[in-house]
């Protein structure tokens, strides 16, 4: 038995009534019932999934690496090259995950699954599976047992930063050319149009988006992946750094820990994530609406309701670095605003 398949197994389902007693902690405090909107339904969930009071003391996000072979077919407004410069960004803290995470108080992890030019910069993390995928315009983006290598990496670093402490996981992402891999997963799994999934990504011309539908579309018809399997879309359509945050996504489920979805590339990752584990649904937190027109399609499709809606399309683990202050403000509404009882306070009639 793979690793992966261990893994699988052990992600629990969420217990009839998880949540429950939360809820009525939050219904006594001093305030009427459900006037903290979805600040409570936050920290509702939260709960749910720790079997617990929600905490989020130590936040972790993950931006793992990899580059695309689908960059051959001018989907990008940014050369390859841009991947790996931006992963040194990120370990000197000059991008904007980094900002926004240090205002969090949140630690960002960076790993290489799959860069085309390998990188010995200081503080990165190497899980390289290869030198980039291949064309999934032209045939599998990957083989399967690459696909399975990437999530298992991706759920190693998501249990190392676990046994260190981490209580909320947060995922981001580098790769040039990853939103037309995204598309065509979430067409892939949603059945929706590729023209319905396919956005600016880095900001391309209404020319070039034209060109990721045709690439999108093409990538489908030559691979066909079976949408009822999640390995095969990941293999044929996917990106390393993708299949890493299927990774990270399971291991936080099994380990009952939020895993706080970033953007677009995110939630095309929890999509497959699903697939593999319905019942890792339970620990994904929608962090925020990505511009992208496909995030919304993947987010509906797993029944999640976004936190923020931004504007944001930048990835990185940006809209996850942003989700910790809500998670924490939920948390701390729960454990430490009074009751009417504690309070001496009358209760509604």
């Amino acid at each position: 038995m793979t690793s992966l398949a261990r893994l699988l197994r052990t992600v629990p389902v969420p217990a009839p009534g998880a949540g429950a007693q939360a809820r009525r902690r939050l219904d006594a405090l001093t305030k009427p019932p459900g006037s903290l909107g979805r600040l409570e339904e936050l920290a509702i969930r939260l709960a749910a999934l720790r079997s617990g009071p929600p905490r989020v003391q130590c936040p972790v996000i993950l931006t793992l690496a990899a580059d695309h072979g689908v960059v051959a077919e001018g989907v990008s407004a940014y050369p390859q090259s841009v991947t790996g410069q931006m992963v040194e960004n990120f370990l000197r803290g000059g991008a904007a995950v980094n900002v926004l995470a240090r205002q969090a108080g949140a630690r960002v992890v960076v790993a290489d699954l799959g860069m085309v030019t390998p990188s010995s910069a200081p503080g990165l993390v190497v899980r390289r599976i290869a030198a980039g995928t291949a064309n999934m315009a032209r045939g599998p983006a990957m083989s399967r047992e690459q696909a399975v290598r990437a999530v298992e990496a991706g759920a190693a670093l998501a249990e190392e930063a676990v046994a260190a402490g981490a209580d909320l996981l947060g995922t981001g992402e580098m790769g040039i050319g990853n939103t037309t891999a995204a598309s065509a997963i979430t067409a892939a799994l949603t059945g929706a149009a590729p023209e319905a999934v396919t956005g600016p990504g880095t900001g391309v011309s209404e020319e070039t988006r034209r060109r990721k539908v045709a690439v999108v579309r093409r990538a489908l018809e030559t691979n066909r992946p079976d949408a009822s399997d999640g390995l095969d879309v990941l293999a044929k359509v996917g990106g390393f750094e993708i299949g890493g945050l299927v990774g990270v996504v399971l291991a936080g489920a099994a380990h009952r820990v939020p895993v706080a979805l970033d953007g677009f590339i995110a939630g095309a990752a929890a999509l497959l994530a699903a697939a593999l584990a319905p019942a890792a649904r339970h620990a994904m937190f929608a962090s925020h609406r990505s511009a992208e027109p496909g995030h919304a399609i993947a987010l509906g499709r797993l029944g999640l309701e976004p936190y923020l809606d931004l504007g944001m399309r930048l990835g990185e683990g940006t809209g996850a670095a942003l989700f910790v202050h809500l998670a924490r403000a939920a948390a701390a509404i729960h454990d430490e605003m009074a009751t009417f009882k504690s309070a001496g306070v009358d209760g509604p009639a």
